[in-house]
């Protein structure tokens, strides 16, 4: 199979910036254009990833806590048939674990400090199966959680805000208030902290307070759990199997799942990660179209080559892609440059950035302030396949311009002065 002559002197060109010069030599231009593309790539990769790894992080973090879909009756009030519900929730095949829960909001006091929190009654049995953080205190905290003893787990921040550790005692505020000749006076409980979490996501950890399902219905004065928390077995699948759940429950329930209860955060998440991909695209393209200048001097010092292939017979057409497979070699090479160079960097920056922090005596991510105190990564291929396309794309287009000027060469012109 010959190959052809398009593609021969294209590589030619590409490995060699002008005739005088040896051969196996990548001529400066073309280096400089294969090094911008292929920082290019590189830095939207990793700067991607680098994303992509936090959002993950605080999303573990959150899922920690909050369950991959909830199940509740309309205005808080308790489940009509638990026992039916649950069965129907575990009877879908990407359902993991189902708990029942109640859910409130109320103030609890200590002294002159009084705090906003979130109230959730569990089942200590049942709440490890479907979220992380009862599977870290279930050998500890949850075992203190005896229905009758009115115990109660808080949120480390809100135990600190409150300046009460475990064995102290705090009031719980309830908003259903007894009627009394006087007017509504609230009901008060007096709980014992019998532990605290610490979750790393600073909504849960200043305002949740966990106690016994049981306790909770009596403060609340509710017949029995407001909802069910499912865990699936793919996080991801949580919109799809709340449909399905949906569909299939009985009675009158509202299916929310964990990408609508935090919907404004992963829109604000996507929205940074889309401009930032626009942003350092254009990186990708200035170093892309650099290509117009190296294949604009290519063709003027290539004008006598030009017409004398012209005057061998060389169509226009052969002669503008001999042109744009060098700027193809050039936009692939750094193309996949910048691929091995931003993977291999994504996938090493946990050891690269403590070695960086090392050398230059300097913490980037400081345990006292931040939550995360490792640079995180995770490659998607969602964002590695487009970067690798566009890349390519806009180095082709590159290529349109100086190889249409080199097929409008004169052949008589160009070899007058030769």
């Amino acid at each position: 199979m010959q190959i052809p002559y398009e593609l021969i002197l294209g590589w030619r060109y590409t490995r060699a910036g002008r005739a005088t010069r040896r051969n196996g030599f990548i001529s400066f231009i073309s280096g400089v254009s294969m090094l911008g593309i292929a920082l290019g790539v590189a830095a939207l990769i990793i700067v991607l990833s680098v994303m992509n790894g936090f959002q993950k992080e605080v999303r573990d973090r959150m899922l920690g806590v909050v369950s991959h879909i909830e199940i509740f009756a309309p205005s808080g009030a308790a489940l009509p048939d638990l026992a039916r519900t649950l069965a129907e929730v575990r009877a879908n095949p990407e359902v993991l674990g189902a708990a029942p829960f109640i859910a409130s909001q109320a103030l609890l006091a200590r002294g002159e400090d009084m705090k906003g929190t979130m109230v959730r009654g569990i089942d200590p049995a049942l709440e490890p199966s479907v979220t992380d953080l009862a599977v870290e205190l279930k050998n500890s905290a949850l075992m203190r959680l005896v229905p009758g003893e009115f115990g109660v787990v808080l949120g480390g921040e809100l135990a600190r805000s409150l300046g009460v550790r475990r064995g102290d005692k705090v009031t719980l505020v309830s908003p259903s208030g007894q009627v009394t000749p006087a007017g509504v006076v609230p009901r008060l409980k007096q709980m014992t902290v019998v532990g605290t979490f610490d979750s790393g996501h600073y909504e849960y950890d200043s305002a949740l307070v966990l106690m016994h399902m049981d306790d909770a219905a009596k403060i609340f004065r509710l017949e029995g759990p407001t909802g069910v928390r499912v865990k699936l077995k793919d996080l991801h699948q949580a919109r799809e199997v709340g449909a399905q759940l949906a569909r299939s429950l009985s009675g009158d329930l509202v299916v929310r799942d964990w990408t609508r209860q935090n919907r404004t955060w992963f829109a604000a998440v996507q929205v940074e990660k889309r401009m930032m991909f626009i942003i350092l695209t254009l990186i990708v393209a200035v170093a892309a179209f650099n290509l117009v200048s190296t294949l604009v001097m290519t063709v003027t010092d290539k004008r006598a080559d030009i017409a004398i292939l012209r005057t061998l017979g060389a169509s226009p057409h052969s002669i503008m892609g001999v042109f744009v497979v060098q700027g193809a070699m050039v936009g692939v090479i750094g193309t996949f440059a910048g691929l091995a160079l931003g993977l291999g960097v994504a996938f090493n920056i946990d050891v690269i950035v403590p070695a960086l922090e090392q050398l230059f005596h300097a913490s980037f991510l400081p345990k006292d302030i931040y939550l995360i105190s490792r640079m995180p990564s995770e490659p998607q291929q969602a964002d590695i396949v487009p970067i690798a396309v566009i890349s390519l794309v806009l180095a082709f287009l590159a290529t349109l311009y100086p190889s249409w000027r080199a097929s409008q060469v004169n052949p008589a012109e160009a070899l007058r002065y030769e």
